[in-house]
């Protein structure tokens, strides 16, 4: 028996019980279509965590106070100085930007409107260092920090909150902790990222924020923002702004009381949580799979039977054990490969409407129905067929022709 006239014939016999021949695809098409949509899902949420860490700037640097894989006792903050140092082109010469920024919880209010938000005292560099644009006005500029004016630059959430809008707000006075401030700007909406909202922020002068709101001592910072010169240069300039803290700080050989990030560590990281997230998943909508399969065994163990005498009559006119292998084989490789083709199609349907709920909701994800699930599903759902097929058609192909002719 060749191939084709193996197919023809198991055409002919799945259509002969079109019902059962449809609910067991229906098993893999299920099983096929969860992992089409959680794989697509997971792919895209990695994307859009990572499309979100890049950004927030370019070949950024994030300096933080403490070490989290050394046990350090009295670490010393960072400061003013610290910054200075760093942003020195003799000392770091592959720096391009340096920004400081301290963060602290404010309550803004407006004609008896009132948020709670993320209030970040900043530096004029900290627009360029973070790809910061404006919708309207201009950004904190070294007269407002010198001066410590009562300025603010409002997130476009923040201000959809307490003005209903987010335009034609500069100018207006609000009050963030009961002190009166001038809205300076808003800022160009970038939604949601792996660091919380973007757009449910305001911007302060650094030396406002210190004094009045968030309240640090003269010269500590929270946070340092450093960009590289270029990509290439974001190691080099790694190691000069570790040289200077531990110069600055005196810190023991060995032991650093400050921690470096790049954005490459957030995205490795992002993507190494997503892709344990995505393989969980994966796995998880592959047992729908797996009971297809065993959905698929148990027909043809039933069709197996069925068709005793079919097979005695087929081996006494000379089929040979090896077609009526072939056979089984291919009508429980059908039964799979055509759940499998409707399966893809169901599971990026499935991935097309998770997309525009999440959208809708706020959250956007843009599923990414990759070539690489789709053979993955195609190649494990024939394998899945041939697996779960091999012993029906193993003992179909062993009967003996007179026992068979015999069966009722």
């Amino acid at each position: 028996m060749n191939i084709w006239q193996a197919f023809v014939e198991a055409v002919e016999s799945l259509n002969g019980n079109k019902l059962r021949s449809g609910l067991t695809i229906l098993g893999i098409v299920i099983g096929v279509a969860a992992v089409i949509a959680m794989l697509a899902v997971g792919n895209g949420a990695q994307n859009t965590i990572t499309g979100s860490i890049s950004g927030l700037g370019s070949n950024l640097l994030f300096v933080f106070r403490g070490n989290q894989t050394e046990d350090v006792r009295n670490p010393k903050p960072l400061t003013t100085g610290d910054v200075q140092a760093i942003a020195d082109p003799f000392q770091a010469p592959s720096v391009a930007l340096v920004a400081a920024a301290i963060a602290g919880d404010a309550e803004i209010s407006y004609a008896g409107e009132q948020t709670n938000t993320q209030a970040y005292g900043v530096t004029p560099e900290y627009a360029m260092v973070r790809n910061y644009t404006l919708v309207e006005g201009e950004f904190i500029t070294d007269e407002h920090v010198l001066g410590r004016a009562s300025v603010a630059i409002l997130g476009p959430e923040v201000a959809d909150k307490i003005f209903g809008r987010h335009e034609g707000v500069t100018g207006e006075t609000v009050r963030i902790e009961g002190q009166p401030f001038r809205v300076l700007g808003v800022l160009t909406p970038k939604g949601g990222s792996a660091f919380g909202s973007e757009d449910n922020i305001v911007l302060l002068p650094f030396s406002t924020a210190q004094s009045r709101i968030i309240r640090r001592s003269s010269d500590r910072v929270d946070l340092v923002l450093v960009q590289a010169a270029t990509a290439e240069l974001v190691t080099q300039a790694t190691d000069e702004i570790a040289q200077i803290l531990r110069a600055r700080h005196r810190t023991e050989l060995g032991i650093d009381d400050f921690t470096i990030f790049s954005q490459q560590d957030f995205v490795a990281t992002a993507q190494t949580i997503t892709g344990v997230l995505t393989v969980f998943l994966g796995g998880i909508a592959g047992i729908s799979l797996l009971v297809g399969g065993i959905g698929i065994m148990n027909i043809m163990l039933v069709s197996v039977t069925e068709r005793t005498r079919e097979i005695g009559l087929r081996k006494a006119i000379g089929a040979r054990r090896r077609d009526i292998l072939v056979q089984f084989l291919t009508e429980s490789s059908l039964l799979s490969l055509f759940g499998g083709v409707i399966g893809i199609g169901l599971g990026w349907l499935i991935a097309f409407v998770v997309g525009k709920i999440a959208a809708a909701s706020g959250t956007p994800i843009n599923p990414v129905v990759g070539t690489d699930a789709i053979l993955l599903a195609t190649l494990f759902s024939t394998a899945v067929g041939l697996f779960f097929g091999i012993y029906p058609a193993n003992r179909a192909a062993g009967l003996q022709p007179v026992d068979a002719l015999r069966h009722e």
